[in-house]
């Protein structure tokens, strides 16, 4: 790595800058994006192709107060069941537009709380899925579980419908940890869980754990990592957690006093990282790790890992539309996303029409900038043959850009006849060396701290 005052001096632990699981980033959606512009992408969709869906729910029983997303508290199941009839009539109308033989390749289930649902809801929802589209070969469907609400009927339904990958938050099992994060979830309830999907034959686990969370330190955070590779997961992610209070009101209860220092995230995530590879897991991009047969690690040796609202994904399908409030599709033409409340987005539904809200039409260098950083992100270089092969750019006229943006990070970036590179030490800058190519505002939107 390089030296921690070198880092300082680039500006790492002080920057805000977007995560860039899109490009352009979501502040900078539009209304020029529209339920028609929607119907025309979802029509232009290549007929017998695949297809990838994410179906957003929204509720949870008890919001985290670490949790930055679109969620909502519910106490009664009423609300829950008006919204999956939303989401029942929406899958029907995405149906009607879709070009014949489209196959989903992924299906996500996200939140919010998906497990929440009672049974009868998720084999409503599965049977909705599978009438609006079947399933391509080798599919695969995941759903994000929380351990404290679920049991071994609801588990029963996700994978007698197919669920072939569980997701589990674990964010930090340290009581002290989860009791300043409104997050309550010990290790036996986790265990007992994990034990349910293995028993059933679920193929693959993915589990999230935070750094950077309030009086996490790093023995805390080795025990956290070591509890967690006792389940033996397929896929970590290892986010950083971002303190947003402006944005996510709930993050209040969080005092700021007892979150650690930029250096000190660092240090968490170095400790956490170095555990992960002494076991064998691969490294993939910036908070990702995977054991060596995981398809990520697959896509990142051959080239083929992605980037999308949920992170790195091999999931190759030019085409992600997202169901339900607040959802993002991403098509070859740019970004469509649905109203944000669950009132307005349902009231479109129910009126016939697509949800979509904002998003964003692809112009200008946005493919081409769109790639520069989905690359740096990724694999840590950018190949100039391939990015003058596919984009309309000039190999002198891309060097020129790679020059600027190596030319800000001193001697840690290099650039080569081959393209750009980022070397190891310089990797915890991958953030801020991507906002190098980033074409927008940032000034639109407060981001999250580079480390």
């Amino acid at each position: 790595m390089a030296k921690r005052t070198q880092l300082a001096r680039l500006g790492l632990f002080d920057a805000k800058v977007p995560r860039y699981t899109s490009y352009p980033t979501a502040p900078h959606f539009d209304g020029d994006v529209g339920p028609a512009r929607f119907e025309q992408w979802i029509q232009s969709i290549p007929a017998n192709g695949n297809i990838s869906l994410y179906l957003h729910v929204p509720f949870c029983r008890r919001l985290c107060w670490f949790c930055a997303c679109r969620t909502q508290g519910t106490a009664t199941a009423s609300p829950v069941r008006t919204y999956v009839e939303t989401l029942d009539a929406e899958l029907a109308l995405l149906r009607k537009h879709l070009p014949k033989g489209v196959r989903l390749s992924r299906l996500h289930w996200g939140g919010g709380t998906p497990t929440l649902l009672e049974p009868d809801l998720m084999k409503r929802l599965i049977a909705a899925i599978r009438e609006m589209a079947e399933f391509s070969d080798n599919a695969e469907f995941s759903v994000e579980i929380d351990p404290n609400e679920i049991d071994a009927e609801r588990l029963d339904v996700l994978v007698e419908g197919g669920m072939n990958r569980a997701s589990i938050g674990v964010q930090d099992f340290d009581p002290l940890i989860q009791d300043a994060i409104g997050r309550e979830q010990g290790f036996d309830v986790t265990r007992r869980v994990v034990d349910m999907i293995r028993e059933r034959g679920v193929a693959s686990l993915n589990t999230d754990i935070l750094f950077g969370l309030p009086h996490q330190s790093r023995a805390r955070i080795t025990e956290t990592v070591q509890k967690l590779l006792s389940f033996a997961p397929d896929r970590v992610a290892l986010y950083g957690y971002a303190h947003v209070p402006w944005m996510a009101k709930r993050q209040q209860m969080i005092p700021s006093d007892v979150l650690p220092t930029p250096e000190e995230r660092l240090e968490l995530f170095e400790t956490a990282r170095k555990l992960f590879a002494w076991d064998g897991y691969v490294e993939i991009g910036i908070d990702h790790f995977a054991a060596p047969s995981d398809g990520l690690a697959i896509a990142a040796r051959t080239g083929k890992l992605r980037r999308n609202f949920q992170g790195y994904t091999d999931d190759t399908a030019d085409v992600l539309i997202g169901l339900g409030a607040s959802s993002i599709s991403k098509f070859p033409q740019g970004y469509a996303q649905n109203a944000a409340g669950t009132s307005v987005y349902s009231s479109a539904i129910r009126e016939g029409r697509f949800a979509t809200a904002r998003g964003h039409a692809f112009k200008g260098e946005d493919r081409l900038r769109s790639r520069l950083i989905e690359a740096v992100m990724c694999d840590f270089r950018i190949d100039a043959t391939e990015i003058v092969n596919n984009y309309p750019i000039t190999r002198p006229q891309l060097f020129d850009i790679l020059v600027e943006a190596a030319g800000q990070f001193e001697d840690l970036v290099q650039v080569t006849e081959d393209g750009l590179y980022i070397p190891v030490e310089a990797r915890p800058l991958t953030r801020m060396i991507a906002r190098a190519f980033d074409a927008y505002d940032l000034s639109k939107a407060g981001h999250s701290s580079a480390i």
